[in-house]
């Protein structure tokens, strides 16, 4: 049988929305109000704090809009980044995200979700990890089979994440009236990085819950019109996931507390159990294990598209340059993001471990995309197809690049030590990209 030209082009706007939705609303919402709580004194800093952080990812979409319309093919930030400053750079990106930025988070959303499955059965260490490698060859199982199923669970995943967070919000919105408002409750700051440290720890933690946008044009070539689809689903993505974000924030100190947040490491369930007692809990439990499974799902979906680009190019393994003569889909490349997934889960075996270093390198290549537009404008490359460009264009992209410049620098000073061990996954790229454009130089003059 002959292998397809390649891949099948099934995302709607609605289902590219939803993956933008599914891969954002993951475990971050449930995990960092605890050290936010830590870090500042008060519900009128950490709402602050959100609101301008949203308005930091804004335009970081509005970016990467403009450049999904003027290069609209699978790959994304790879693809970008490549035409911008040439296959070296591309490389490297492609390398960390296998390597750190999109492997991680298979291994630590698995362990979120198995924590919360623990609310109903205990589990011993070991079975811990067995039942966190099942969840990815499950959603690995189901990626590699067709994106037409892995879309219907992402589909489901983020209705019921989303509809889960938003009756848990409506209940707290109406329980209001009756109960007594904790959003004036002040506490000193039991953060040792101080009030500079403290202010870039919080804004790093509240970024890690809004990244997922740069991953929507990993899948661009499965869009059915993505000039138009990818802007949309970005606009209407992000204001879902906000508005979902600040409302829950605001039922969070409401109705428990900043004293209370700051006790506790699973604030969503102790929300549910004060609203609606032990049967929402076990609800809300629920509703985290299919939030976390559906952004890991999200993250296979996506992120395999980016090493099957690379190898389209030459410049990664020929055998990821593969779609399946049935599935249609990048199987080798899924095979490989969900294998070093288990592989990072087994060495590294805590959520927090594996969480270490990735909004960090995350935001270098933030930069260096937002650094990409700017050449790409220049160059006028996609000129034609450009359905959207970034307003207030270059002010805007300019401080955008500035404030992320400033972020990895604080965070480099504060944090040198770990901030060497992350940049040590991105470069290790180099020598690899030397061997293979070596074999691609080769396999040109034999050819």
């Amino acid at each position: 049988m002959s292998q397809p030209r390649g891949l099948r082009r099934v995302l709607t706007t609605i289902d590219t929305s939803a993956v933008l939705i599914g891969i954002t609303i993951g475990a971050g919402i449930f995990a960092v109000p605890q050290q936010i709580a830590l870090n500042m004194s008060s519900f009128n800093q950490i709402i602050w704090l959100w609101v301008g952080c949203g308005a930091l990812a804004f335009v970081g979409y509005l970016i990467y809009a403009e450049l999904g319309t003027r290069l609209p093919v699978t790959g994304g930030e790879y693809v970008y980044i490549n035409r911008a400053f040439g296959p070296l750079a591309g490389f490297i990106f492609g390398w960390a995200q296998i390597f750190i930025i999109r492997s991680s988070p298979l291994a630590g959303l698995s362990l979120v979700a198995v924590a919360y499955f623990e609310f109903f059965v205990d589990l011993l260490p070991w079975q811990e990890t067995v039942l966190a490698l099942c969840i990815i060859a499950a959603l690995c199982y189901l990626n590699y089979t067709g994106i037409q199923y892995a879309k219907v669970y992402q589909n489901f995943s983020t209705v019921v994440k989303v509809g889960g967070l938003l009756l848990l919000v409506i209940i707290g919105l109406v329980a209001l009236p009756g109960s007594e408002s904790k959003l004036g409750e002040t506490a000193a700051s039991q953060s040792r990085l101080g009030f500079t440290g403290s202010i870039a720890d919080t804004i790093l933690l509240i970024l890690f819950t809004l990244v997922g946008w740069e991953r929507l044009g990993y899948a661009a070539g499965e869009m059915k019109d993505p000039n138009r689809s990818l802007p949309r689903a970005l606009m209407l993505g992000f204001v879902v996931v906000f508005v979902i974000y600040l409302a829950t924030n605001f039922v969070y100190h409401n109705t428990l507390g900043l004293e209370t947040i700051r006790e506790t490491n699973r604030v969503g369930a102790d929300l549910a159990t004060v609203l609606l007692g032990p049967i929402g809990a076990g609800a809300f439990a629920i509703l985290v294990i299919i939030s976390a499974t559906g952004s890991l799902n999200g993250t296979i979906l996506a992120a395999p598209r980016v090493y099957y680009a690379m190898a389209k190019d030459r410049l990664f393994f020929r055998w990821l340059n593969y779609v399946h003569p049935t599935y249609r889909t990048p199987s080798r490349a899924v095979l490989l993001q969900c294998g070093w997934g288990a592989v990072i889960l087994l060495v590294r075996g805590s959520f927090e471990a594996i969480a270490t270093g990735m909004v960090f390198v995350i935001l270098i290549f933030y930069a260096v995309t937002t650094a990409a537009l700017f050449v790409l404008r220049y160059r006028k490359v996609g000129e034609g197809n450009v359905l959207f460009k970034v307003p207030g264009y270059p002010v805007l992209p300019a401080l955008y690049l500035v404030l992320l410049l400033t972020l990895i620098l604080v965070r480099g000073v504060l944090d040198w030590q770990q901030s060497l061990i992350d940049l040590s996954f991105v470069l290790s790229g180099i020598p690899a990209a030397a061997y293979f454009f070596w074999r691609r130089r080769v396999n040109a003059h034999e050819s």
